[in-house]
């Protein structure tokens, strides 16, 4: 299924008109003319069905036909993931987090952080596409930048917290701590882990802390991994 990410659109609406880039694209790269189908959703839930009523490629409007509502996952997932020395890394962390199934994501800036100056602005645009390459309805929240000490105290305490770190102290298996249909908030680490004052900080907000195997993993295949495994048990 071809589907365009339109977050303007309302499950009002009964018309739209794609903006300069999207109608090129639908008209010129996908060879869309008068009558043609075309799937779209506006990131909450929806997918509108909508047949195309004027096509040209600076202004391609469509006429909304039909439209669908499809529930949300049945758990709520927060992964709070420090920025990886390599930006690419990270990215493709949010990809393949957005394929599995998440729900919100935070950058946080912790002592050991390597990368402390990050711009959300591509990140966006990764979780369009992964969102409709993997044909999904909802768009992952992506809050903005903020340190782990903020993150933290400012941390909802209606929910499970558990935080994975690499140190040498008594944990939980993440797989064995999950069960179906929770909310989730779980902090991953930088390259060089949390330091033993922000893992103490942690622990005394009420988060828990989990191993996610064997292996010492890197932050993005740890933040995956954690992704799947909370998917894993909602299945």
């Amino acid at each position: 299924m071809q589907l365009f990410y339109t977050p303007q659109l309302k499950a009002e609406d009964t018309s739209f008109t794609f903006d300069k880039d999207e109608s090129r694209h639908i008209v010129k790269v996908l060879r869309k003319k008068e009558g043609d189908t075309i799937n779209i959703t506006n990131g909450e839930g929806i997918l509108f069905i909508a047949e195309v009523a004027f096509a040209n490629e600076k202004k391609c409007e469509v006429k909304i036909t039909k439209r669908e509502f499809f529930e949300p996952m049945p758990y709520y997932l927060h992964l709070a993931v420090a920025p990886t020395k390599m930006n690419d890394r990270y990215e493709w962390f949010l990809e393949k987090a957005t394929e599995i199934g998440i729900n919100e994501i935070t950058p946080i800036i912790c002592e050991h952080s390597e990368r402390t100056n990050v711009k959300t602005d591509r990140f966006e645009k990764i979780l369009h596409s992964a969102m409709k390459q993997s044909v999904q309805f909802y768009m992952p929240k992506l809050n903005e930048p903020t340190s782990f000490n903020d993150f933290v105290e400012a941390t909802e305490k209606d929910c499970k917290l558990y935080i994975a770190h690499c140190e040498e102290t008594e944990k939980k298996l993440l797989k064995n701590e999950l069960t179906p249909k929770e909310k989730i908030t779980i902090l991953i680490g930088p390259e060089g882990d949390f330091s033993p004052k922000e893992i103490q900080l942690a622990l005394s907000r009420g988060f828990v802390p989990v191993s996610l195997g064997n292996t010492r993993l890197r932050t993005e295949t740890a933040a995956v991994v954690a992704a799947h495994s909370v998917a894993f048990v909602n299945e």
